[in-house]
């Protein structure tokens, strides 16, 4: 098992994408934090619509170790809590996937203040904060990983305009981490997903989906597991050379020129 042994927090773990990283994690022997605002799974109107089980349900239905972690990402005693109990629990830390994360809809004169706040306050604040309480356990680490999840969205426009730009900080903020702990021989980095069958894209048409299809080279959408294995591999010793990277896992969107 790539990771066997290793303990992971996985943020945002109880849907989607971060559900898909805890369950694979578990599959290589990793004990995992599923760290998320409610233990019940999201289910989606598109996507993910017959889903039950929790994501420990899961886990311990593979004959893995996690617990679940109630924590809103956004405050910062509670990221802060998430670290001690997971050290507490599994006696260290090797791994932390910041994945949780939010997007609302709407365009410059739609989305207010306060909206724009929240949007950048989940996905890039809440990341440094756990970026923050989590280094000095991984420094202790022997394989100390950081990975962001960002999004295709973070090098271009049209992802609206507070969710894009967080995304895009949030691969630069992976790369300055990168500098930072690499003497000690921690990674950080990131993964753009493309679309991805999860319950967040409800909110979207389905003449909107058939657009993304339409655009995304390789002839399927992008599932939970998908992200689950590119973060296994860049969790891994395979993995142990690589720093500072944005890896694009989406099908090929970002390939054309237009």
């Amino acid at each position: 098992m790539l990771l066997e042994n290793r303990i992971a927090i996985v943020t945002g773990g109880s849907s989607g994408i971060g559900r898909g990283i805890c369950l694979e994690f578990a599959r290589e022997g990793a004990r995992v934090a599923v760290a998320d605002i409610q233990e019940q799974p999201k289910r989606g109107k598109y996507h993910e619509r017959d889903i039950v089980a929790s994501t420990v349900e899961e886990i311990d239905n593979l004959g893995g170790t996690a617990i679940f972690v109630q924590v809103d990402m956004a405050e910062e005693t509670g990221v802060e809590a998430l670290v001690e109990r997971t050290v507490k629990e599994f006696g260290g830390l090797d791994i932390v996937v910041n994945n949780a994360g939010i997007y609302i809809p709407g365009d410059s004169q739609d989305l207010s203040l306060d909206d724009w706040d929240r949007v950048v306050d989940l996905n890039l604040r809440a990341v440094f904060a756990t970026t923050k309480f989590t280094i000095p356990h991984l420094r202790s680490s022997a394989a100390g990983r950081i990975i962001n999840i960002a999004s295709v969205h973070a090098t271009r426009g049209g992802g609206g305009p507070a969710y894009a730009p967080a995304k895009a900080g949030l691969v630069n903020l992976t790369r300055d981490t990168a500098v930072e702990v690499a003497a000690d021989g921690v990674t950080a980095n990131a993964i753009c997903p493309g679309y991805i069958e999860t319950a967040i894209q409800d909110y979207l048409t389905p003449e909107q989906i058939e657009t993304v299809r339409q655009r995304t080279p390789l002839p399927r959408f992008g599932a939970p597991k998908d992200i689950g294995r590119a973060c296994v591999f860049l969790a891994s010793d395979d993995a142990s050379w690589i720093t500072g990277v944005s890896l694009p896992v989406d099908g090929g969107w970002l390939a054309p020129i237009i």
